[in-house]
């Protein structure tokens, strides 16, 4: 359990909602409520200031929605891990916030305890995905790619590209797979640059499902 709780900023213009999930979250040791944000444009502006660890926002918000928030917080090179909290089972909703950059998707009627067990995961610098989505993920990423040449080559890859590739498709952060393989967050970047391109992938999330689906986490 980590000594500093980690801190959540909340984005979403329902206020019953902010204060379901605050309750929630203050029941737990190791997270805490950062900030909350009704709209957009305070929450990149909270985010700035808070540098929070997790940032969880809704997608579907009056002016500037969420994916536009995302793009902004991206260009912003904010730090915190973005976690879109939603209703929005869509496929191309689920599909735009993970290419804009979102660390997860998760969908506002799981259960309470779901939903804390997530963040918990989300917390630490893993990707979350509703169970329920990752299918449909995999299917549009796979309709997506109806002429590709060829399909991804695991055998291409060399034998840290390959450790690398197990790690993302666990929901590990560069960060995380730098500990684990003892190496800097700069040479995960390199490494995975190099993996997508021998791939033909164009986002780690991508990855990760092809990775899930051909089953090599556990190769």
């Amino acid at each position: 359990m980590a000594e500093t709780p980690a801190t959540i900023l909340l984005i979403d213009d329902h206020p019953m909602l902010r204060q379901g999930i605050k309750q929630l979250v203050n029941m737990e040791d190791d997270m805490m409520i950062a900030g909350e944000a009704s709209n957009a444009a305070d929450g990149i502006r909270m985010a700035e200031e808070l540098e929070p660890d997790l940032i969880l926002m809704d997608l579907n918000m009056p002016e500037m929605d969420g994916i536009q928030a995302l793009r902004a917080l991206r260009e912003r090179n904010i730090s915190s891990r973005i976690v879109m909290f939603t209703v929005s089972d869509q496929e191309e909703d689920v599909v735009a916030a993970l290419r804009a950059g979102a660390d997860g998707y998760l969908l506002k009627d799981m259960e309470p305890e779901d939903m804390i067990a997530q963040l918990h995961q989300a917390a630490t610098g893993k990707m979350v995905i509703s169970d329920r989505l990752t299918t449909l993920l995999a299917e549009a990423l796979r309709s997506n790619k109806p002429r590709q040449a060829s399909r991804p080559d695991f055998d291409s890859l060399t034998p840290r590209e390959k450790d690398i590739l197990r790690l993302i498709a666990e929901g590990l952060s560069n960060k995380m797979i730098g500990r684990k393989l003892d190496i800097s967050d700069g040479t995960v970047k390199v490494h995975v640059k190099h993996l997508l391109k021998k791939l033909n992938l164009r986002s780690r999330v991508e990855v990760a499902v092809w990775a899930v689906e051909e089953g090599f986490h556990r190769a």
